[in-house]
C-alpha cells in the first residue's frame, strides 16, 4: 500500500497541469484514499488505487526535460514580447486573462517592461523591494528589451496560452520548445513558506494530443542575471499541424512564485549533422591566401532521425541570407577558390530535412557553419634598427604591424624570433650583421623585408695603473688609458687635481675609490675603478692585563690599523716578538710591549699588557693533627699567595667546620677548639680572581 502511495504521488504530481493546488489532489488523496479511518483494505479500494496509479503513468506524453541533441532548425516562431522604452503593449485576452497594469502588478496582473525599475507612485523605483530582485534588461543584455512580469495569481492556474495556426510549423517534425524564465525572489527570502515558481509547459495539436513539461521549482538566486532557460520536444504529426502552447503555475501567489518570462520560440530538431574540411574532426576555419588557387570537400555525416533523409548545401550570401546551392544535395559538396575569388569570407553550411520537407525553410535543421576566408596579403615590412652600444639592448622594429612575425639575423632565438619588437639584451659584437623579418596576415599570408644590417658599437676597453700606498698627506698619479677614447671624467673629484684628465695627481684624505668612465667618439662608454690607499699613523689597542696560572699560556691578542712590522719587548716566554699576536707562556708576573710600525714610513706606536701569574695551587687530600709533629696542618702550598681567596670546609652531614680569608696559617683540623674526628671533609675554595671554584675532599688521620 505504501509503494503504491509513492507511485500515485509521483504520477500525479507530474501529471498536473491545470489550475488546480497539487497540495489540494494529495490531500483529497491523503483523507479518501491513505487516512487511517479508511486505511483498511478492500478489493474495491485496491482496483481503485490500480486504476489511478495507471491512469496517472500514462496520461502525460514526452514529459521528460530534454534538449535536441541533434542539429536545430532556424527558429520558426520567436515571442521575445519586442523592445521600446517604457511600457510594452498589453497581450490580447487569448493569450492571458490577467490583468495588465502600467505599474507594478499585484496578485493576478502583469505587465510588459525591459525593467523592474518602473513606474510606482508617480515615481520610478523598484517593485516590491522587499522581495524581488532588481532586474535591468532581458535575458541577452538588451536594457530595452521587454519581458512578460508575472506576479503570481493567489490560486494556481493558467497564466499564458498562445495558438500557433497551422502552416507556422512542418508536419511530421520534431521541435524544440524553450522559453527564459527568471524567478523574481531573492535568495535571501527563499525558504519555509515562500512559492518557488513551478511551472507547466503543455502543448497540445490539433488532435488533442498533449505534450506537457514540469520545470520544478525554479530556484531563487542572488544573482540577478540568473536567466534559466527550459526546454522540451515534441513531434508534430501528418494533417493539421495547428499547436497551442499553454503554461500553467502550479503554485500560489500571496508570498513568493512571481517571474519574468522571455523569448519563447520553436525550433526544427533533426539528426545530428557534423561537417567538416575533407574529413569531420576538421571543422576550423580554412585560409587561403588572394591569388592563390586551393580546392575544398566540404563532407558530413547526418544520422538516421528522418524516414526519407534529404540534404541542401547552402551558402551565405553578402546580405547575411543563406542561399541553397542549385544541385548540392549531396553528403559532399566540392568548393574552388580561385586565383581570381576576391577577399572575404565565404560560409557553408548543410541543411535537412524528411523527405519534400527539405523544400520548406521551416522544416529544416542545420549544421554548424564552415568557413573559408580568403585574406590579403601585408604591406611589406621595413626594419628601424638604431645603432647600439655594446651591453645595450638591440631594438630592431618592423612596420606596419602584422598577426605573427618570424625574424632571421645574427641574433635571433628561439625565444625571440617571434617578437615585434625584436629585443636583444645585452647586444655583443657577435649579434652584429644583416636582419631581415617576414610578416604574416590572417591565414598565414606573408611578405619578406629588406636586409638591415644592425651596428653595436664596442664599449671602450679601459687600462689603469694601481698605485702604491700612500701616508696621510702626500699625492701620487692616477692614469686610465683606452683606444679611441674622446674623454675621460673621474668621481669622485675629491683629492684630484683635474677631474677631466687622463692621469690627474691624487691626494685624497682616506683611502678612495676613482672611478673613471671614458666616452668613445661613438659615444660608448666604459668604466673602470683604482684605489688610493691612504695610510694614517699605524693606531694599536690591547686590554692592559691578561692571568694565567703557573705553567699556562695567553695569546697577546693586540688589534693594529695601518700597520705592518712588529716587535714585542722584552722577548721572555714569547714564541716569536716579530708576531702581531704571541703566545706568551711566562713564569713570572711581567709587562709586555708591542710597538706597531708602518712599513712606508707613516710612524709607529706602542702598546702595553701586564700578564699576572698565579702560582699553582696544590691541595692535599690527607693530614694528621694528632700532636706527633708530622703532617699536624692542612698545608696548601701558594693559597697564600691568594690573600682575597675564601675557603669553607664541611662535614659529610654539610655542617661548616672551618673558613677562612686567605691562608696565613693552616688549618690544624679543629672545630670550635676540639679536633674533628677522623673522616672525610669537603672543601669549596674561592681564588676571587675569576678563576673556576676549586673543591674536592680530605681525609683527617689520627
Amino acid at each position: 500500500m505504501i509503494v503504491l502511495q509513492g507511485v500515485i504521488y509521483s504520477r500525479f504530481n507530474s501529471f498536473l497541469c491545470i489550475g488546480v493546488s497539487k497540495k489540494i489532489y494529495f490531500w483529497w488523496l491523503d483523507v479518501f484514499l491513505f487516512s487511517k479511518p479508511l486505511m483498511r483494505f478492500t478489493p474495491v479500494k485496491l482496483f481503485l488505487l490500480i486504476l489511478l496509479a495507471f491512469a496517472f503513468t500514462h496520461a502525460q506524453v514526452n514529459a521528460q526535460a530534454v534538449v535536441c541533441n541533434g542539429s536545430l532548425g532556424d527558429p520558426v516562431f520567436k515571442l521575445d514580447f519586442g523592445s521600446g522604452q517604457g511600457y510594452g503593449a498589453p497581450l490580447g485576452n487569448d493569450v492571458t486573462d490577467f490583468t495588465y497594469i502600467q505599474g507594478c502588478p499585484e496578485d493576478g496582473q502583469y505587465t510588459i517592461v525591459n525593467t523592474t525599475n518602473i513606474n510606482v507612485n508617480n515615481g520610478y523605483g523598484n517593485c516590491h523591494p522587499e522581495g524581488w530582485q532588481v532586474v535591468t534588461h532581458d535575458h541577452t543584455g538588451n536594457t530595452n528589451g521587454y519581458m512578460m512580469l508575472v506576479n503570481a495569481s493567489q490560486d494556481p492556474k493558467k497564466f499564458f496560452t498562445y495558438k500557433i495556426s497551422a502552416g507556422t510549423l512542418c508536419q511530421n517534425t520534431k521541435y524544440e520548445f524553450s522559453a527564459w524564465v527568471f524567478n523574481l525572489i531573492f535568495q535571501a527570502h527563499a525558504g519555509p513558506g515562500v512559492h518557488e515558481p513551478d511551472i507547466t509547459f503543455v502543448i497540445t495539436n490539433a488532435n488533442g494530443e498533449k505534450t506537457t513539461y514540469d520545470t520544478g521549482e525554479i530556484p531563487a538566486s542572488s544573482d540577478p542575471e540568473d536567466w534559466r532557460r527550459y526546454s522540451m520536444l515534441f513531434s508534430t504529426g501528418s494533417g493539421n499541424n495547428e499547436i497551442t502552447i499553454e503554461m500553467i503555475n502550479n503554485e500560489p501567489g500571496l508570498n513568493g512564485n512571481d517571474l519574468m518570462l522571455d523569448d519563447i520560440q520553436f525550433r526544427p530538431c533533426g539528426p545530428t549533422m557534423p561537417v567538416g574540411f575533407s574529413d569531420i574532426a576538421t571543422n576550423m576555419p580554412q585560409d587561403v591566401c588572394v591569388g592563390e588557387t586551393k580546392n575544398f570537400t566540404l563532407v558530413s555525416s547526418v544520422g538516421n532521425d528522418y524516414t526519407d533523409t534529404r540534404l541542401q548545401w547552402q551558402k551565405l550570401n553578402p546580405n547575411g541570407n543563406w542561399d541553397d546551392l542549385p544541385g548540392a544535395t549531396g553528403a559532399q559538396l566540392p568548393v574552388s577558390v580561385t586565383n581570381s575569388t576576391p577577399i572575404g569570407a565565404y560560409e557553408y553550411r548543410l541543411a535537412a530535412a524528411d523527405g519534400n520537407n527539405i523544400n520548406s525553410p521551416t522544416c529544416r535543421t542545420y549544421s554548424q557553419s564552415l568557413t573559408i576566408r580568403v585574406n590579403a596579403y601585408p604591406d611589406k615590412p621595413s626594419i628601424i634598427a638604431p645603432p647600439v652600444c655594446e651591453g645595450d639592448a638591440l631594438t630592431l622594429t618592423a612596420t606596419p604591424g602584422a598577426i605573427r612575425y618570424e625574424w632571421t639575423g645574427p641574433g635571433v632565438t628561439e625565444a625571440n624570433k617571434a617578437q615585434n619588437p625584436l629585443v636583444i639584451d645585452n647586444a655583443s659584437a657577435v649579434d652584429i650583421g644583416d636582419y631581415q623579418v617576414t610578416v604574416f596576415s590572417v591565414g598565414d599570408c606573408s611578405r619578406t623585408s629588406d636586409k638591415l644590417h644592425a651596428v653595436v658599437n664596442l664599449k671602450p676597453v679601459i687600462t689603469v695603473n694601481a698605485p702604491p700606498p700612500i701616508c696621510k698627506g702626500s699625492a701620487t698619479i692616477i692614469s686610465a688609458d683606452a683606444a679611441d677614447a674622446k674623454s675621460y671624467s673621474w668621481l669622485p673629484v675629491t683629492g684630484l687635481s683635474d677631474p677631466a684628465a687622463k692621469s690627474p695627481a691624487a691626494k685624497p684624505a682616506e683611502t678612495t675609490t676613482y672611478t673613471v668612465t671614458v666616452t668613445t667618439n661613438e659615444g660608448c662608454t666604459a668604466t673602470k675603478q683604482v684605489t688610493v690607499t691612504v695610510m694614517p699613523v699605524p693606531e694599536a689597542s690591547i686590554s692592559p692585563q691578561k692571568k694565567i696560572f703557573e705553567g699556562q699560556s695567553v695569546v697577546l691578542d693586540a688589534q693594529t690599523q695601518y700597520a705592518d712590522t712588529y716587535l714585542w719587548s722584552p722577548a721572555e716566554g714569547l714564541d716569536d716578538p716579530t708576531k702581531k699576536n704571541p703566545i706568551a707562556s711566562p713564569t713570572d708576573d711581567i709587562t709586555y710591549t708591542l710597538k706597531a710600525s708602518s712599513g712606508i714610513g707613516c710612524g709607529s706606536v706602542s702598546v702595553s699588557v701586564f700578564v699576572r701569574v698565579y702560582k699553582k695551587i696544590v691541595i692535599p687530600t690527607t693530614f694528621s693533627p694528632n700532636g706527633d709533629g708530622l703532617n699536624d696542618y692542612w698545608d696548601i702550598e701558594a693559597l697564600s699567595t691568594y690573600p682575597e681567596s675564601t675557603m669553607n670546609v664541611f662535614s659529610r652531614s654539610g655542617q661548616k667546620v672551618y673558613t677562612s680569608t686567605g691562608y696565613d696559617k693552616p688549618w690544624n683540623g679543629a672545630y670550635k677548639g676540639y679536633v674533628l674526628p677522623s673522616g672525610t671533609y669537603y672543601y669549596v675554595i674561592d681564588l676571587k680572581n675569576g678563576a673556576p671554584l676549586l673543591s674536592g675532599w680530605v681525609f683527617i688521620v689520627h
